[in-house]
């Protein structure tokens, strides 16, 4: 599919689902519990004002880099991150009500109660009830992500062995920052916080595993920038993800590479010293075999010639190709891209999808055991909130 029209078609699927949880939002919270004129008219507006400043946020990062391509999609994503804990909200609370009037309506009909008749008041107070505890709960949720994507990342210690390295590389330590999304609302503040929880862990080797970036040079190279302070024994190494490839990849490669960063794209390194090493390979992401020629994972080529004995690291933006990876003798695959699902529960959905969501895993596949750890991610995408997956640097320690 091109990338065109794949857009086209995110870009309509993404509507009607914003669109059907406003209207959601609109029979819960206003014509439910029975708003009167004009309040009900007012509160209509301003949803309707809200659903719309969603799109409009997102089309505004792409303006250039005045007050409304800053603010606007501040603002937007903000609001996409209330409604969203505000509509499961609701709806946890409506599927509860639900069993219970399932339950007191299975009784009646065994002879165990009475049947329950309609009562408009009674409907009323409940609906209000419903608006309001939902109300208070979101906002709760609301503080509390916001608070847990916009502080500190947490450091997550991760061992992992892996049989073929070196026992002079045993303790080997990996730094992988991952989904930093900087843009509107993560800028140089937040990067520059990043840099330093992760020189502070003096790590042997720094791995970006994409979506770094939702923006342009021009945007955001001042925040990147402060990249180039990473320090690590065994260089920092950079691989593309999906974002990359709608903020102009070329552009961003370059740039990354003028900081002093390594971008891997489908090639491998040494890491280590003579006679106790062990390969890092890196590929471009998933998806970029849609953006043109020259663009697309090609493990193949990654790995092209090398001593199948050796010890081998893969960096790939998105936890897929892990079949194809441990065939071809990768130990440990380092990812990123599901954010760990970001807001419960939405993170339910993309467990549907991604079968790797979060943290360390072992996949086997072919007679051959390797391993695939996916990170939460270190910044966040959209919204400036997390529930129940904080943002995190991993510290991954290699041991023999």
């Amino acid at each position: 599919m091109r990338p065109a029209l794949s857009f086209a078609t995110f870009l309509l699927v993404s509507l009607g689902v914003l669109g059907g949880m406003h209207a959601y939002l609109w029979t819960r919270l206003i014509r439910d519990p029975g708003l009167p004129d004009p309040w009900r008219r007012l509160a209509g507006l301003v949803l309707v004002a809200l659903a719309l400043s969603v799109p409009a946020g997102l089309f505004a990062v792409r303006l250039g880099s005045g007050w409304v391509s800053r603010l606007l999609p501040v603002a937007a994503f903000t609001w996409l991150g209330v409604a969203f804990i505000l509509f499961s909200a609701l709806l946890a609370l409506d599927l509860a009500r639900l069993a219970v009037l399932m339950a007191a309506q299975l009784a009646s009909w065994v002879g165990r109660g009475p049947d329950l008749p309609a009562d408009p008041a009674r409907r009323l107070l409940v609906a209000r009830a419903v608006a309001g505890g939902a109300a208070l709960a979101a906002g709760g949720a609301t503080a509390f992500a916001y608070r847990s994507a916009t502080g500190p990342a947490e450091i997550h210690d991760v061992p992992v062995r892996l049989e073929r390295l070196p026992r002079a590389l045993s303790g080997l330590t990996v730094a992988q920052i991952t989904d930093l999304h900087a843009g509107p609302t993560i800028r140089e503040h937040e990067v520059r916080r990043v840099v330093d929880q992760t020189n502070a862990l003096r790590p042997d080797v720094v791995a970006v595993t994409g979506d770094l970036v939702d923006g342009s040079v021009r945007q955001l190279g001042r925040a990147i920038g402060e990249l180039a302070r990473l320090r690590a024994r065994y260089g920092v190494y950079f691989v593309t993800g999906n974002h990359e490839y709608y903020s102009g990849v070329d552009a961003w490669v370059a740039e990354l590479r003028r900081l002093g960063i390594r971008v891997l794209r489908n090639e491998r390194v040494t890491i280590g010293e003579p006679g106790a090493s062990l390969d890092l390979a890196g590929v471009d992401d998933w998806s970029a075999g849609r953006f043109g020629e020259g663009h697309g994972t090609d493990l193949p080529g990654a790995l092209a010639g090398r001593d199948p004995d050796r010890s081998l690291v893969l960096l790939a933006h998105q936890p897929r190709g892990v079949d194809e990876a441990v065939r071809a003798g990768v130990e440990l695959q380092l990812s990123g891209h599901t954010h760990g699902g970001q807001i419960f529960p939405f993170s339910l959905l993309v467990g549907a999808f991604y079968p790797y969501i979060k943290g360390l895993y072992r996949h086997v596949e072919g007679g051959r055991s390797g391993q695939v750890f996916v990170s939460r991610g270190t910044g966040y995408w959209g919204p400036p909130m997390r529930l129940g997956n904080p943002p995190e640097i991993a510290k991954i320690v290699l041991t023999s």
